[in-house]
């Protein structure tokens, strides 16, 4: 049963990636009070909250509930190099984001190109524990960095 749920589970994270943050469609994401941003999605038995404090630097939390029961998590953590806009990096981080691997759904693939841009992704395990860097190099010069980890949640008894 877990494996298939592990399956059913790489599924839905891609769906829910390309409705997430790649969308860039802020208005549909709740303003917390305690200052966070969260962006929710669900189909079928799945759901996801990702629930972020942004700026720079910026860090959150992905968790994702089958069943209405916690299941899998990422937490994350980045920042952007001081002198470097946002709105040069994001835009690029979104575009990367977009094109997440099905084997390995949790950030953007191991490597991309576009013009001055490159972004590059290394992580290591498997979707029930894993962890990960993503950077952005901007003409050749690192621009961007991020750490996250993650992986199954809250499958036996414990205090």
């Amino acid at each position: 049963m877990l494996k298939n749920n592990l399956n059913l589970l790489q599924e839905f994270l891609l769906k829910a990636n390309q409705a997430g943050y790649v969308t860039g469609n802020e208005k549909s994401w709740t303003k917390e009070k305690d200052g966070s941003t969260t962006i929710a999605y669900a189909s079928g038995d799945f759901k996801v909250n990702d629930n972020f404090f942004g700026g720079e630097p910026y860090g959150g939390r992905l968790i994702v509930f089958f069943k209405n029961k916690p299941f899998w998590i990422m937490v994350y953590y980045g920042w952007i190099k001081k002198g470097i806009s946002p709105d040069t990096i994001y835009p690029f981080l979104r575009k990367a984001l977009a094109q997440m691997p099905p084997t390995a759904p949790y950030r953007g693939p191991k490597n991309l190109k576009d013009q001055n841009f490159e972004y590059k992704n290394t992580w290591q395990g498997e979707i029930n524990q894993y962890f990960g860097e993503e950077i952005i190099l901007q003409n050749s010069k690192e621009g961007y960095r991020a750490y996250y980890r993650g992986g199954l949640v809250d499958q036996q008894q414990g205090v």
